[in-house]
């Protein structure tokens, strides 16, 4: 029994580690929206066999991060400019109302930890030279920690189960646009400000108008390249291969 316990306990390591090494690549754009993926091409490149790549396959489709079509195969999931738009308007009603509960739900603790995150985080080569603004998930990441931190299991429900994954690709390509990885650290930091004031009403507020400044740049790439939203769509480009993840 020992023996097979720890067979899988193994695998299941290596496909959260396949799972993980994925999933970064496609936040981080190395994998760009459109990219089909090859089991086979994928699976050399990563030194796995097949089946733990598709269950890491399998995890990220369930995460919205891949989408399967019938008869083509898999690809990185591709959201159109005008979806992306509608998906940041209900992320600033959502993440606002977060920010407002947590005003008065986090711990001093909590807060601490947010400030030495935003430490980290401005240490960051991308952040430092301007050119992108990459978080870990979970707990390294600002937006989660004041999810969890409104207390509400509704609120991080429909936040981290629907909107987390594909809310953190867009969120760092927004952030490689110029000055806006430095304006956004900026932003985080007035927005545990407002938290550590206590004041809900100013919390709300303070994260709404960094939400809206991250929704204008998706509103200036629109018109920057003149595009309508299904030309945008239509764009999507891979910027690596899948052997060089």
């Amino acid at each position: 029994m020992s023996a097979i316990l720890g067979n899988q306990v193994q695998r299941q390591s290596l496909v959260d580690t396949v799972t993980e090494r994925l999933e970064a690549a496609i936040v981080a754009g190395e994998l760009q929206p459109g990219t089909r993926i090859s089991e086979q091409a994928l699976a050399f490149s990563l030194g796995v066999s097949r089946g733990p790549l598709r269950e890491a396959i399998r995890r990220l489709e369930g995460r919205r991060l891949l989408q399967r079509t019938p008869h083509i195969g898999v690809h990185v999931a591709n959201v159109s400019i005008e979806d992306l738009k509608q998906l940041l308007e209900v992320r600033e009603a959502l993440e606002g109302m977060a920010c407002r509960l947590a005003a008065t739900a986090m711990t001093d603790e909590e807060i601490v930890h947010l400030r030495s995150l935003l430490e980290e985080h401005a240490k960051q080569e991308g952040v430092q030279g301007g050119t992108g603004y990459y978080q870990n998930p979970k707990d390294e990441d600002f937006h989660f920690c004041i999810g969890k931190g409104a207390r509400n299991k509704w609120l991080e429900e429909m936040l981290f189960a629907g909107l987390y994954d594909l809310l953190r690709v867009y969120r760092f390509k927004s952030s490689k646009r110029s000055g806006r990885a430095v304006q956004a650290l900026s932003e985080h930091k007035a927005i545990v400000d407002a938290i550590a004031s206590r004041d809900p009403d100013l919390a709300e507020a303070a994260m709404r108008r960094h939400l809206r400044n991250a929704r204008a740049h998706i509103d200036v790439r629109v018109a920057q390249e003149n595009l309508s939203p299904e030309e945008a769509e239509d764009t999507a480009k891979i910027v690596r291969a899948l052997s060089k993840i």
